[in-house]
């Protein structure tokens, strides 16, 4: 009579990989950064004029290069191959019991879906677990291809299909309704934008908490059928796809046999990815405050891409390298109770941001300029880990992360107690 596989169940801090944890805490930052700069502090919702003007004097042009060069996307990208090297990792130890990952990773993309649906509509539009619970849903896919496979269909939904769609987009109205109507649609389409990010900003000013969030409920719902959504799904998902890759090859659960690869991956990373970034924001910086855009520009797009990818694959070989050091992991390792607990600060840092921007907390939106912003998000950051590591010490999972197991296994779990200490070093 055979056994059948044990029953499916979280981990235990024990089998935990550390280093992964600290990363995706780190990665956890950048992200706040990028969420604060771009839209809790209203920036891409002010008309230009008022926008250039808060980022006029000299402090808030470095600031806003340095986040454009150092940490816009780049965090994000980081994150997201995080995602698909976590699927490698459950789908690894459920072939080690016998059993099958489908089932239970099935419902924790569900459940990962209804957060992230309250999230976008009750709290902030620009949630980003609903589109990885959709997107994480294809992975199955992959779960049977060879590394080859995954690869290579990693680069083409990277590179072949955002530049074939971006290709389609701009060549195909151009032929067969004429540039100048083609011009029109872009132009239309553009003051109806400007039209529901003015609306949206006077929503967020109100003092009324229903008012904003009505306000946010209704952009983020405008917001679904974004023609450029196609291509942010396939970039998405050729990141998962790499993460699935370097989840199979081990090259962060084992870092010191792949030493070698992970040094090279850091100084190609972080060298065409930094090369790539400074000539983007070169040309930023030239165009700063121009009246019109040469439609070259266009396709630095396609570059700037590129160069994301390749620094998110940097930072995170140069994270796994120096996290070997003893000096670099005490330093590192303060971010790991953040990581095993990003879900519910990633919703936190929603919260806490509404409550500093909008019309009926402080009323920040529109009025704070890059450095002040970086500088809040970086001190409520280190709040948060603060707070992560109180938490831990005295828990097993962050609060939404035992709501996310406990949904997924249908039964609730142990949320008392420390399976073992909250360490960098194991």
């Amino acid at each position: 009579m055979s056994e059948s596989p044990p029953a499916a169940g979280p981990i235990d801090n024990s089998e935990r990989v550390h280093v992964l944890d600290a990363l995706r805490g780190f990665a956890l930052l950048g992200v706040f950064l990028s969420n604060s700069l771009n839209w809790f502090n209203g920036r891409l919702l002010l008309p230009r004029e008022q926008a250039l003007s808060l980022g006029a004097p000299p402090l808030e042009v470095a600031v806003n290069s340095l986040f454009a060069l150092l940490v816009e996307q780049k965090f994000v990208t980081l994150f997201t191959l995080l995602f698909g090297l976590g699927f490698a990792l459950q789908m690894s130890r459920a072939e080690g019991r016998g059993a099958s990952i489908v089932p239970v990773y099935r419902r924790r993309l569900l459940v990962l879906m209804g957060i992230g649906l309250v999230h976008m509509f009750a709290i902030w539009f620009g949630d980003i677990l609903t589109t990885y619970a959709l997107v994480g849903f294809l992975l199955l896919l992959f779960r049977q291809r060879s590394e080859k496979t995954v690869l290579v269909c990693a680069a083409l939904f990277l590179f072949v299909v955002p530049i074939g769609f971006s290709v389609g987009q701009r060549v195909l109205p151009a032929l067969t309704g004429g540039a100048a109507e083609v011009e029109r649609a872009q132009k239309a389409t553009r003051e109806e934008e400007a039209q529901r990010r003015a609306a949206y900003l006077a929503g967020l000013s109100s003092d009324s908490v229903v008012t904003t969030q009505q306000a946010n409920a209704r952009y983020g719902w405008d917001s679904i059928p974004n023609p450029n959504r196609p291509v942010l799904l396939s970039i998405i998902l050729g990141r998962f796809l790499l993460g699935v890759w370097a989840g199979r090859r081990g090259l962060l659960q084992d870092v010191e046999r792949h030493r070698p690869l992970l040094r090279k991956l850091t100084a190609w990373g972080l060298g065409v990815g930094g090369v790539i970034g400074l000539v983007v924001m070169g040309i930023n910086l030239a165009l700063l405050g121009a009246t019109s855009v040469p439609g070259w520009v266009v396709w630095m797009r396609v570059v700037k891409d590129v160069g994301i990818l390749f620094l998110g694959v940097g930072y995170a070989a140069a994270f796994a390298l120096l996290f070997q050091k003893a000096r670099w992991r005490k330093v590192l390792g303060v971010f790991t109770p953040a990581g095993r607990m990003a879900l519910t600060l990633y919703l936190m840092q929603s919260v806490l941001s509404l409550c500093l921007y909008d019309g009926w907390g402080l009323g920040m939106v529109g009025r704070t300029p890059p450095s002040l912003t970086a500088l809040l998000s970086v001190v409520l950051f280190a709040g948060q880990v603060a707070f992560s590591h109180w938490w831990l010490s005295r828990f097993r999972f962050g609060p939404v992360e035992w709501l996310w197991r406990s949904l997924t296994y249908g039964r609730m779990q142990s949320l008392r107690g420390v399976s073992s200490p909250v360490s960098a070093v194991s």
